[in-house]
């Protein structure tokens, strides 16, 4: 079953290559959305798909690696968007 989330992430998430990091997890997983930074240090990320692949990126992107580290992960479900067909990084920073 196709789920939605909307997910916000806190942490070591900017500046360190985590849109590309939530990017690659994301096309592994056959999942799509975006990604995007937001002025007060947070990550924003849509990310829809079966809710077994999501459940793994959420798990992939809270491991982090040797630049990014996560410290809390918010989750909500909010509608799918069924006439979305890849995952976007959006450009831009506030770090």
């Amino acid at each position: 079953m196709i789920k939605r989330y909307l997910v916000y992430v806190d942490g070591r998430v900017q500046g360190v290559g985590f849109r590309s990091f939530c990017m690659t997890h994301a096309l592994e997983h056959g999942l799509t959305g975006s990604v995007h930074n937001l002025e007060n240090g947070l990550v924003e990320i849509q990310i829809q798909g079966e809710d077994e692949e999501i459940t793994e990126f959420l798990k992939e992107i809270q491991k982090g690696n040797r630049f990014i580290r996560v410290d809390q992960i918010s989750v909500k479900r909010i509608p799918e968007n069924p006439k979305e067909k890849k995952f976007r990084y959006e450009s831009g920073s506030f770090w």
